[in-house]
């Protein structure tokens, strides 16, 4: 079997990047190659898996593919630039991605930072130090050790706008990675800390029924009572990111049989709310949410016959 190849064997641009992957495996963290200057994992799709060699018993995802044997890395990462990712679930991590806004999203929405910061207050809680990395956008990574025990999964806004969770069925991009919009850098390379129990209670699938029973609507008109059963219904049937988004999605149809008076306020709000809360939201999010979309749809409606 020939010898892997060393370190000053590859070529001088995959360097810092198989050192960077070398320094992961190290910390117990299974590693996936990425595209050079991307984000996507290296190798083929499923449709287009051979089922052959690594992937005779089946295709391999990223996550399984995922290693932290010194040999394969160094085969990898001389060959070629690859960016490197960490797969979070098979490292015991979970990793808060506090993203940065989007250019067409409106001033003064808040970010990842904002959001968590929020959040923090809300409960009364601090989050710890911990490793943290600055990703190409100019958001950022915190870094916690998994709950013993649960599996936690990835999830999309689930604790509040713009933030991510990376865990089982995901990975991250590690530190001297690079993209087209500049370097991954670690801003704190302090130990990384347990994830706090308020974070993960947040975090853990609730319990709901397969079905949430909705109280029947007598006021407004059958139409407008009609949009609102259907919009509680969707609301209550989103089971895992999006859910914020949903909310205020739906909140803004019913929104116009409010405007246009087929309907009254306190009826529709207090329908939605209680078709939020059962998605696992919190109770002051939705509040928010439903009352944003109903001001601003209800000042600027269009005239029901404009709208027919």
């Amino acid at each position: 079997m020939p010898e892997p190849p060393d370190i000053v064997t590859a070529a001088p641009d995959c360097l810092p990047l198989l050192a960077s992957a070398l320094t992961a495996a190290e910390r117990g963290w299974p590693v996936i190659p990425l595209h050079p200057r991307a984000k996507r994992p290296a190798g083929h799709p499923e449709r287009n898996c051979p089922r052959a060699g690594r992937c005779a018993g089946g295709h391999r995802k990223p996550e399984q593919r995922a290693t932290t044997n010194p040999d394969l890395i160094h085969a990898a990462w001389s060959a070629r630039p690859y960016n490197v990712g960490i797969a979070t679930g098979p490292a015991g991590l979970l990793v808060v991605d506090l993203d940065v806004c989007k250019p067409e999203e409106p001033e003064g929405a808040p970010d990842g930072a904002t959001s968590l910061q929020a959040l923090c207050e809300r409960a009364a809680q601090a989050i710890p130090t911990t490793y943290r990395v600055r990703t190409a956008r100019g958001g950022e990574h915190l870094y916690f050790t998994a709950p013993a025990g649960l599996q936690l999964k990835c999830s999309v806004d689930r604790l509040g706008p713009h933030i991510d969770t990376r865990a089982w069925g995901g990975y991250v991009v590690a530190a001297g990675s690079t993209t087209p919009d500049g370097v991954y850098k670690v801003t704190d390379d302090a130990p990384v800390a347990p994830l706090p129990g308020w974070l993960a209670e947040r975090l853990t699938e609730p319990d709901r029924p397969a079905v949430v029973p909705l109280a029947p609507v007598r006021d407004g008109t059958r139409a407008a009572r009609a949009a609102l059963e259907r919009e509680c219904a969707v609301i209550a049937a989103t089971t895992d990111g999006g859910r914020n988004n949903t909310l205020h999605r739906s909140a803004c149809k019913v929104a116009r049989f409010v405007a246009w008076g087929d309907l009254p306020r306190d009826v529709a709000e207090q329908a939605i709310q209680g078709a939020g809360e059962s998605t696992g939201l919190p109770p002051a999010e939705c509040r928010t949410t439903i009352r944003s979309a109903m001001d601003w749809v209800i000042t600027h409606a269009t005239p029901r016959q404009a709208a027919s």
